[in-house]
Formats: structure tokens, C-alpha cells, sequence
């Protein structure tokens, strides 16, 4: 199947802003991707969810509601998510990368806002009833309160504009383990069924977002700032750089949550191909995103056949969404 580029892929509004709720694990890459959206002028964030895996589902509420506080957007609503899996069990928490607290370790004092008294399921269904076709959820973390919302209230998968997935790892290796991407392996079941609900799916994977790497000299820039959002961005990122320093043998970080959210922003730098997409829920390979694409006309039914098709990344022009980062992280004044 030939590769779709952005106008038939992903087509967004661009008379006016993209309303999106962030649902994420703040985290040092969510907050990345959190502070680039409050500062790009395509979008409107209209609230975060939370969801547990850079850290456990309370720490990292804790996290966006200090962000929040930090880039001096105390308007947006942040509703706490669930604490464990779709299928129960302990949650699988990503501290080796992101600190004990999710944010490197930074000990942050405890912001002065509080969460809402909504849950995120019932602040993602109510949010996106109440503007149906507007909403675009940008999920950054385990797929647990958006599998919720979408049981809880099937017409959900209708209302909602689109969905934009950071997840899985496309015929190449996981990053929690050779078969899974983190944040599929904190909930499969939650993935799988999220990706085969009918929504309109957008997923950008590892084996996209790992082309994109902010070097370990701009990051170094940020250490200077005389703006409190920067010298916050780069105390937290010196655990998460030290991190791939030993994981990944290069002196920069991955901007997997950013480069998500530039599949929002910026469409045209990335291409895709559609088709079904499957997760593993057993065995060795839990967690393992399997994509039909369509290549093969199958005789008879298996797993894929009949599924709702999504649209997977498939290429990215890694310099584009670079420099697009760099703008909106570090080159801004504010």
C-alpha cells in the first residue's frame, strides 16, 4: 500500500485553534509535550487527564498541576485518571527514566491548585459530548481512561475529532522490552481495545518518534534561562538525559511526546499508512503492536479482518519537527 501524507491522513481545522485534552503521565516527556502545547498557538488545551506510568497516577497530577502553575495556566482543569490497569493488577511505573517523582527528582513544591472532582473518564466523556466533533485527544501515556470513556459512553468514539496515540513500536524493538513500547506494556488490553474501537486514530510510534533527538547542547541552553518554565525543563531533563546516556550510548534525549504532538501541529512533516492494528495480551510478547497494512488480501478470518482501520506513522521528516521543538522549548521568550 503506498504511502498518505498529511492532508488525507490527518486533516485538521486550521482556521482556528485545535480544542485537545492532553491525556498523559507527566513525566519528564509529557511535561515537554505539555509545555510545547501551552506555547503553540494551533492549539487550545482545554484540560489533561492523568494516567499512571512515568510515575503512579497521584504523582504525576501532582506533576501537571505544577506545570501548569509554572507556565502560569492555572485555568486548565486537570481530572486524575485511573491507578491501575484496565485488567487490575500493579501498574507498570517507568521511575528508571523519570525519577522516583516522575520529574527527575526535582523535588517541586506542592502546587497550590487542585485536581478536579470530575474523574479523567467523566471529564473526557462530558468534555467531548459537550463539543462533539471539536475535541482531539492527544494521548500520551497508557490508553487506560480513554478505553473507560469509550465503554462508559460509546458515542464517545463518534463525537471525538480524532485521536492522536503516542504508542507502540512498528516492526522495530520496544523501549521497555524487545517486544513492547512503554506505554502499551502499562496496559494492553486498554491499547488494543482502543485501537480497534472505530474512532479516528492517528499513532505515532517509536520507530518515528526515536528519529527525532534533542542533543545534549540544546538542552544545555536551557540552563541559563532567566524563565522559570526553561530552568525547570532542564533540571528535569538531567536524570532523562543521564538515562540515555546509559540505555542509548548518545548524549541527548528522544522526543517522543513532542514529536506526537507535532503530528497535531505540523501534519505535513510526517506520512502514514492505514490499516488494522492489533496488541498482544499474552505471553512473552505482551504488549506487541502487530499492523496489518493491508498488503495481503487474507483468505478466510483471523484477529485483523474486520477490525477498524488507523492511520500508523510511517515516516518523518525528523528536521522539520526538530526544529519545530527547539522553537517552541527553547527558542521562545517565554
Amino acid at each position: 500500500m503506498p504511502e498518505r501524507c498529511d492532508d488525507e491522513g490527518i486533516a485538521f481545522g486550521r482556521s482556528r485553534k485545535t480544542k485537545i485534552i492532553i491525556d498523559a503521565d507527566p513525566g519528564i516527556d509529557a511535561a515537554m509535550a505539555i509545555i510545547m502545547a501551552l506555547r503553540s498557538p494551533e492549539v487550545e488545551v482545554i484540560g489533561i487527564t492523568t494516567i499512571f506510568g512515568s510515575a503512579h497516577t497521584p504523582d504525576v497530577t501532582r506533576n501537571a498541576l505544577h506545570l501548569l502553575e509554572v507556565m502560569g495556566s492555572t485555568h486548565v482543569p486537570v481530572a486524575e485518571g485511573n491507578i491501575k490497569p484496565m485488567a487490575g493488577g500493579v501498574p507498570y511505573i517507568q521511575d528508571f527514566a523519570n525519577g522516583l517523582d516522575g520529574l527527575g527528582n526535582i523535588a517541586t513544591a506542592e502546587p497550590a491548585t487542585k485536581k478536579s472532582a470530575m474523574s479523567a473518564c467523566d471529564f473526557l466523556v462530558d468534555t467531548v459530548s459537550k463539543y462533539p466533533g471539536e475535541i482531539t485527544i492527544v494521548a500520551l501515556g497508557p490508553l487506560t481512561n480513554l478505553s473507560q470513556a469509550f465503554q462508559k459512553e460509546e458515542c464517545v468514539v463518534k463525537l471525538v475529532a480524532r485521536v492522536v496515540v503516542l504508542g507502540g513500536s512498528f516492526f522495530s524493538s520496544g523501549n521497555a522490552n524487545p517486544a513492547s513500547e512503554a506505554n502499551v506494556i502499562c496496559d494492553p488490553e486498554a491499547a488494543d481495545m482502543v485501537f480497534s474501537s472505530g474512532a479516528r486514530i492517528t499513532v505515532i510510534g517509536i520507530n518515528v518518534s526515536t528519529q527525532v533527538v534533542l542533543e545534549g547542547r540544546d538542552l544545555s541552553k536551557l540552563s541559563d534561562s532567566s524563565t522559570e518554565s526553561k530552568r525547570s525543563l532542564h533540571e528535569m531533563c538531567k536524570l532523562y538525559r543521564e538515562w540515555h546516556k546509559k540505555s542509548d550510548l548518545f548524549d541527548g534525549i528522544y522526543v517522543h511526546g513532542p514529536t506526537c504532538l507535532a503530528a497535531l501541529i505540523a501534519p505535513s512533516y510526517f506520512s502514514y499508512k492505514s490499516g488494522a492494528l492489533r496488541v498482544e495480551t499474552l505471553g512473552v510478547c505482551r504488549g506487541y503492536t502487530l499492523f496489518d497494512m493491508g498488503l495481503k488480501k487474507w483468505n478466510g478470518l483471523n484477529p485483523w479482518v474486520g477490525r477498524p482501520h488507523v492511520d500508523v506513522a510511517w515516516t518523518v521528516d525528523a528536521s522539520k519537527v526538530l526544529e519545530l521543538v527547539l522553537e517552541r522549548l527553547i527558542h521562545t521568550d517565554t
